[in-house]
């Protein structure tokens, strides 16, 4: 998914992933939103994601938790190495998402790219990407590297 996000961009992805606006993401929506962020951890079957969730649709509050479960490493009986190694590996793999050019760096144009193919990014309400850039990139080269990204993430996960 866009994944490490600030709760106010949690609900702007949740209410569009909502398309029929009941306020609940069915599994399938949620499933759609998995497949899209492309992370091979995060590949379950309909049956797989709703044994997971415990349910067949989410609200926001269980939205957000789920997505912080995710975030947290969400690998059950996993020790903490493999955890810390599966989450590396999963940010490592949403950089690439996010890298569409493959030189090691994200840019405002990549970003708003792939947030208009996950369906994410309305040109008329959404927020100029450089400005949700900016305040992670810490050596104010106008883009994230691999770092910046992981520290973007790890930052807004814990807010």
């Amino acid at each position: 998914m866009t994944p490490g996000l600030h709760a106010a961009d949690l609900r702007r992805i949740f209410h569009q992933l909502d398309r029929n606006g009941d306020g609940l993401l069915s599994i399938d929506e949620l499933g759609w939103l998995l497949d899209r962020i492309g992370s091979s951890s995060l590949q379950f079957t309909s049956d797989e994601l709703e044994s997971s969730v415990g349910k067949s649709t989410l609200d926001f509050d269980e939205f957000l938790a789920f997505y912080r479960s995710i975030e947290d490493g969400g690998g059950g009986g996993e020790s903490g190495t493999s955890v810390a190694a599966a989450v590396e590996r999963d940010l490592e793999e949403a950089f690439r998402v996010f890298d569409l050019n493959g030189d090691g760096f994200i840019t405002s144009e990549e970003l708003q790219k792939v947030l208009s193919r996950l369906g994410l990014w309305d040109e008329t309400t959404g927020k100029d990407c450089r400005r949700m850039i900016s305040p992670y990139d810490t050596n104010l080269d106008g883009v994230l590297d691999f770092d910046e990204f992981k520290n973007m993430m790890r930052e807004t996960t814990s807010s």
